[in-house]
């Protein structure tokens, strides 16, 4: 459509409110659309759901832990949920929410600020002076009565919950769950954290008092609702302009992703990172592109956002190493594909180099094994190849169990694309060897 056709009939300002209002979703700014949380993780959101509802409603005190591997959603989880209540003024009403985070809130005295802080107590506590931590926070939960004879309910967000528990005593940590347990306010503890043996950390007295709940998120998005996160992160609601401009955009948005371009790259992507802030990195360039100029995204788009997030230190240092340490690597991924992803170690990796060599030694020189070794040894120092945890590190090192840090497609890539690389080592790569 001609620039100026567009501009009578949409707006100056309509692509600028399309890539803002797409912005916002990607950077995280915006809680993604329900549907997509709940393609995931539905059980895990109806228990939070549940949980700070029984709080806010019937005043019962409770506590449960968010857990999961970095990048996995549960901060878009609970922030999903949370929306949710807000919006239901039977439950809003009666709840008050304070966000604490372990890398902000380093110390109890700036935990308990920022907890007054964000009840608005500033005025109420004043200069007061106070014996200790329980005694604050006790001062806080009476002060939020104002007279009456029921207490709000109050959630307490602990992001980074791990961290809380290096705090002095822990002090924070026992007294909201003793609060929890008592019948004097009810209050909800939900925590988020990446590490799954973060119980451990906690003092007899504090475990004691938690609940034992556990929210367990792990990234777990199937191809095919991934590729309808995709679609549903980039329509558009009806909201942002003109109807007819907004219809024909989520067609164009429709189209592009029935492109089989864009599904090879959304496979692509999928298979390095299920999470859905994985991506919204991949959708972040496309939509910044938008512009009169560039009215919509295009898979060329895509394809360039995915090579950028994809153009990583180890495909750069692969393209400075030797044909030998190639020929190490490919041989390292026959091993991984062979065993089904089993550790390896240097002997296996040497006997694959020789066979390859035994049968092109026209093409490939052959070097000695000491000299293969101080190869190998250099690739571990690069971390292309590391020690498998766990497996003894007393063990020689020509027996000790490695895995590789390469994926195949990373490693044809590199193979296609390097400079002194023979065809044979090429062929190799896609033709493993008979034994």
């Amino acid at each position: 459509m001609p620039k100026r056709r567009r501009e009578s009939e949409f707006g100056l300002s309509t692509l600028e409110k399309v890539q803002q209002t797409l912005r916002r979703r990607v950077c995280r700014i915006e809680i993604p659309p329900k549907e997509i949380i709940e393609e995931n993780l539905k059980e895990q959101r109806q228990h939070l759901v549940d949980l700070i509802s029984r709080c806010a409603i019937r005043g019962e005190g409770n506590s449960a832990l968010v857990t999961g591997p970095h990048g996995s959603g549960k901060t878009m989880l609970v922030s999903s949920v949370l929306s949710e209540i807000e919006a239901n003024p039977r439950v809003s009403k009666n709840l008050l929410i304070v966000r604490l985070n372990g890398l902000l809130q380093t110390d109890d005295k700036i935990a308990i600020e920022e907890i007054t802080r964000q009840l608005r107590l500033d005025n109420v506590v004043g200069d007061k002076v106070f014996g200790s931590f329980a005694e604050n926070l006790a001062f806080l939960l009476e002060a939020l009565k104002s007279g009456s004879d029921s207490a709000q309910s109050i959630l307490f967000v602990l992001e980074e919950f791990d961290l809380f528990a290096y705090h002095k005593n822990q002090t924070l940590l026992y007294n909201l769950f003793d609060i929890c347990q008592s019948a004097q306010t009810p209050i909800a503890v939900v925590g988020i954290t990446r590490r799954l043996d973060v119980v451990e950390l906690l003092e007899k007295r504090v475990k004691s008092r938690f609940s034992h709940r556990h929210i367990h998120v792990f990234n777990s998005l199937t191809f095919p609702a991934y590729k309808e996160a995709c679609q549903r992160m980039l329509t558009l609601p009806s909201a942002v302009g003109d109807a007819k401009f907004v219809k024909r955009w989520n067609q164009s948005i429709e189209t592009l992703c029935s492109n089989s371009t864009v599904h090879d790259v959304l496979k692509k992507a999928h298979q390095l990172d299920k999470s859905i802030c994985g991506l919204q990195s991949l959708l972040l360039l496309p939509i910044c592109r938008v512009s009169d100029d560039h009215p919509e995204i295009q898979p060329v788009d895509l394809l360039e956002s995915s090579k950028h997030l994809a153009a990583d230190s180890k495909a750069a240092m692969l393209h400075g190493i030797s044909v030998l340490q190639l020929s190490l690597v490919i041989g390292m991924k026959h091993l991984t594909e062979l065993n089904d992803g089993d550790p390896f170690n240097f002997e296996m990796v040497y006997n694959e180099y020789l066979k390859f060599v035994q049968r092109k030694a026209h093409v490939v020189q052959c070097f000695e094994k000491p000299v293969v070794l101080k190869a190998f040894e250099h690739l571990v120092a690069l971390e292309i190849v590391k020690a498998v945890d766990g497996h003894g590190s007393r063990t020689q090192k020509e027996y000790r169990a490695m895995s590789l840090l390469v994926t195949p497609a990373q490693l044809m890539d590199v193979l296609n694309t390097h400079p002194g690389c023979p065809s044979e080592l090429k062929h190799w790569a896609s033709n493993p060897l008979p034994s």
